[in-house]
């Protein structure tokens, strides 16, 4: 087997030794853009992708949780031990104790979480598996996603926000709640993770 790839490699390497070396990339796009109002971008293009999208005072962040889990049914919530206390409210069961196992995740209403950065072109959502987003499969296997986004958290562009992250963490970008289509366009939600997503954007 080795044998064989040194012999495919060396092949590789002489059918191209004739083509010229390969310069410095040219990165003459733009790094980023200015908006009259980031919040209200961010907020249209999330909510593109079928999420509901509210913005709310900073002051207010947990009587809007409470309210929104309300309304959506979701008693019984897992929140990563990270997140804001400040935002959990008496009338929802935190369920945080971690690690919880697959099938125990899969029995909750949801997960809140905060995020790492939000894309306000592009309404992506990036997780890094930071303290207030825990690990990747408390965002995977729920079927109901609130998701609470600080104002400074948001920038225009992709390059912005691949320059605020880590790329050795885990990361998950997501553009509204999982779906995926087959050949006939049919399309069907909560195949890759929640079928449902609310976002509270929160106002300086």
């Amino acid at each position: 087997m080795t044998d064989a790839r040194t012999a495919i490699l060396g092949r590789i390497h002489n059918a191209l030794s004739d083509r010229p070396a390969v310069g410095d990339i040219p990165r003459d796009y733009d790094m980023s853009r200015e908006y009259p109002d980031l919040l209200a971008l961010a907020q249209e293009r999330i909510a593109d992708y079928k999420a509901d999208v509210r913005r709310v005072p900073a002051g207010q962040v947990r009587g809007e949780i409470a309210a929104t889990l309300a309304r959506r049914g979701a008693a019984r919530v897992i929140a990563p031990p990270g997140m804001a206390t400040a935002w959990r409210s008496p009338e929802v069961t935190w369920v945080d104790d971690a690690p919880l196992t697959i099938p125990e995740l899969d029995t909750v209403d949801g997960v809140v979480t905060g995020c790492a950065v939000a894309i306000a072109e592009t309404g992506t959502i990036v997780l890094d598996a930071g303290a207030a987003q825990g690990r990747r499969a408390l965002t995977l296997v729920p079927d109901y996603h609130l998701c609470i986004i600080e104002a400074h958290q948001i920038v225009a562009t992709v390059p912005e926000a691949l320059a605020r992250l880590d790329t050795t963490r885990p990361l998950t970008f997501i553009s509204g709640p999982s779906a995926t289509s087959d050949i006939e366009l049919d399309r069907v939600e909560g195949v890759h993770g929640p079928r449902t997503l609310d976002v509270l954007l929160v106002e300086p």
